[in-house]
């Protein structure tokens, strides 16, 4: 029954997407056209800004872990952030393989445990508002003078979120009585002496302790955050411009946070079809025809998720795949740390 069900929804979808190709047939090849015949110098350009994307979001993570006094080497940060990039955008289940994989890195490279969780956490917390911020910026200018106040409540909600983790990190001893507290009442429902746990609890405190962050780096690895995402804006329009469209800057900004947001959630690695979905309406409604709207996205595509994807496998088959036998925490579970 459960077989039947999926065959016949698996023929429905088959049938909506053949008369949905058939209906914009002249449009696809027109975009193909368009493709062929794009400007390779703005294609140039769109490279050269996904590798700038690339480089910023290395940049954070090295700010991050320079915080905790974890040096990292500049060509190590990008290498490992490309391979993680290629797990997480072309494996099924990528982004916790990806995840996994850059917190090994970073335990090899002298990080401890908690630091290593706490970069994973920060960088993804940096990237989430940066995003909200570019698209809240675009929708501003696009017509969200009308309601300023929910663009204020939620920049207000972003700057708490990081004023709130900056504090945590710079004074980790007022997590203390906290954490105390929290494991008081677990231990209390559980039956257990309340000081259960608080030890372990102590050392991840006295790990944070490790790190100094202070609102001009946090700041730093913003601005990184926020230069991340504009330069893959930059790949976008350089797409767009490489397919002869010309986009209102706005409407494409809205657009690409849409598809961002929409590719984060894991349905098919990279966001196969969902971020088309979502990029391709967007566009053509920031002032582009829907055959040069395709095209972009194709371009924008090609460079943003498949060329930098081989750039990782490459760098991941000759780089990192040797070290799959390592374990970071082998020392720690015998009683040492790295």
């Amino acid at each position: 029954m459960r077989w039947s069900r999926r065959w016949v929804f698996l023929v429905i979808t088959v049938a909506v997407i053949g008369v949905e190709l058939a209906s914009v047939w002249g449009q696809l090849a027109r975009a193909w056209h368009s493709v062929y015949t794009a400007k390779w110098w703005w294609v140039l350009a769109a490279m050269l800004a996904a590798l700038a994307s690339v480089h910023s979001f290395a940049q954070i993570q090295r700010t991050l872990l320079r915080a905790a006094g974890v040096a990292v080497k500049q060509w190590r940060s990008e290498a490992a952030f490309y391979a993680g990039n290629a797990l997480s955008t072309t494996l099924p289940g990528g982004p916790v393989i990806s995840t996994s994989f850059l917190y090994r890195q970073q335990r090899m490279w002298g990080a401890s445990p908690v630091v290593a969780s706490w970069q994973l956490v920060m960088a993804g917390a940096l990237q989430i508002s940066g995003l909200a911020l570019l698209g809240l910026g675009g929708a501003f200018v696009v017509g969200a003078k009308s309601n300023p106040f929910s663009l204020v409540f939620t920049l207000s909600g972003l700057l708490a979120l990081i004023v709130l983790a900056q504090t945590v990190a710079a004074h980790p001893d007022l997590m203390d009585g906290v954490g105390q507290r929290v494991l008081s009442w677990i231990n209390a429902a559980r039956g257990r002496p309340s000081d259960t746990g608080l030890q372990r609890w102590r050392e991840i405190i006295g790990q944070l302790k490790a790190v100094n962050i202070g609102r001009g780096r946090l700041g730093v690895a913003f601005g990184w955050s926020l230069l991340n995402w504009a330069t893959d804006v930059a790949c976008l329009l350089f797409a767009a411009w490489a397919a002869g469209g010309a986009p209102s800057l706005a409407g494409l900004i809205v657009s690409y946070a849409a598809a961002r947001a929409a590719g984060a959630v894991p349905l098919m690695p990279g966001g196969l079809l969902v971020v088309e979905a979502v990029l391709v309406p967007g566009l053509a409604s920031s002032g582009m025809s829907l055959h040069h709207a395709i095209s972009t996205m194709l371009i924008y595509r090609l460079i943003s998720w498949i060329f930098l994807a081989a750039i990782g496998w490459l760098l991941f088959f000759f780089l990192f795949r040797t070290e799959s036998k390592i374990d970071p925490d082998a020392a720690q579970r015998n009683g040492t740390d790295l």
